[in-house]
């Protein structure tokens, strides 16, 4: 017997051939019909994922929009409501807590979504940090279920199941309160898989009957479950990172090139000092791309070599389903990033070569 929390679409996953593993507490689907297949239907038509393991942490009060500037390194003030941003929050060094994406209902209301694996230590960070700030903190992942409903067939197929115009939710913008098959919901359209696509937030008791309702109306345009094999594979391949791979405590988002979501010329958030030193000084190491050119897959990691010494190590790779090449990630000192550059991984006692390239592997499809 064992201790795995499940998702109330737990039992949705057997009828279409759902193998289950567990990942970050919870029994999830790994695959469905293959990981291969799953990756090209998401790619091609479009996939359902279950992704009610993530986390969503209210933050209420007359103070909440300069606590959530004060935790992130993005800056939520150029938001307006209804629009949603993605950030890092981190520690006074400047290494990653989590990353996730703020709502924004109003000054006073704001929705945090955060990663499965770090939910708990991210409340406690955020209570820890709360200091002085007149605001309400509260988790409600038990009470939300999510599905993503990812692809270029996204739209079409959801846009059946509701009355609302769901081309009027531009890229990172939500609605709440609207319809899907006569249940109300939250919906975003933000995406990690580099297609279009939306994200819909629900109750646990109406999870399961719009699972089957979404695949039920989207089967005449090929949309199937989609596990978390799949989901890493699309995500990576569209520079999307993966906490505990490219960013973590010891890692800051100027070594990962994710600078965009920092804005240093803002007021004091946590980390802020030291990523501004870290910029000034220049960062030491860098993440790159990287294509494998002798055969075999460089997973996360393994080492990376140059000269016979050791510069960094693989976060993530993968022979790429859609690119039809063996490419990975990789975090490794500054002076060897350069495109073009000759690089070794090693995988058990081989050095196999490799080239830095573009990290940018896949070019998004998401709605702008």
């Amino acid at each position: 017997m064992n201790n795995f929390k499940v998702t109330p679409l737990r039992g949705e996953y057997e009828k279409s051939g759902g193998k289950v593993v567990e990942f970050c507490g919870y029994e999830m689907p790994m695959q469905f019909k293959g990981i291969l297949h799953e990756h090209e239907t998401v790619r091609q038509r479009a996939g359902l994922f279950d992704v009610s393991h993530m986390g969503e942490i209210l933050v209420k009060g007359k103070d909440a929009e300069n606590f959530v500037n004060y935790l992130l390194t993005n800056d939520v003030k150029t938001l307006t409501s209804g629009e949603v941003i993605y950030s890092f929050m981190c520690y006074p060094s400047g290494g990653v807590v989590d990353d996730l994406l703020a709502y924004k209902f109003s000054e006073d209301f704001y929705y945090l979504v955060v990663n499965a694996s770090n939910k708990d230590k991210d409340l406690q960070w955020i209570l820890d940090n709360k200091n002085k700030f007149e605001v309400n903190i509260e988790d409600i992942s038990e009470k939300v279920a999510q599905l993503a409903l990812q692809g270029p067939k996204a739209e079409d197929v959801l846009q059946k199941l509701t009355s609302v115009d769901l081309s009027e939710i531009k890229f990172f913008k939500f609605k709440n309160d609207i319809e899907i098959c006569g249940k109300k919901v939250m919906v975003s359209r933000t995406g990690y898989t580099g297609e279009d696509g939306f994200e819909i937030y629900t109750t646990p008791q109406d999870a399961a009957f719009l699972w089957e309702e979404i695949l039920r109306v989207g089967q005449a345009q090929g949309v199937e479950p989609i596990g978390l094999g799949a989901r890493d594979t699309l995500r990576f391949e569209a520079t999307l990172p993966l906490y505990g791979n490219e960013m973590d405590a010891n890692i800051t988002p100027l070594e990962m090139g994710f600078g965009y979501f920092v804005k240093l010329n803002t007021e004091d958030f946590v980390g802020r000092d030291a990523l501004l030193k870290q910029k000034e000084n220049g960062v030491t190491r860098k993440l790159v791309g990287f294509e494998l050119l002798d055969k075999g897959i460089g997973r996360h990691g393994y080492t990376v070599v140059k000269d016979g010494k050791e510069i960094g190590h693989v976060t993530t790779g993968y022979m790429s389903p859609t690119l039809n090449k063996t490419i990975g990630f990789a975090l490794i000192q500054g002076k060897y990033a350069a495109l073009g550059t000759e690089i070794y991984i090693k995988v058990r006692n081989k050095e196999l070569k490799a080239i830095v390239v573009n990290k940018k592997f896949y070019s998004k499809k998401t709605q702008q």
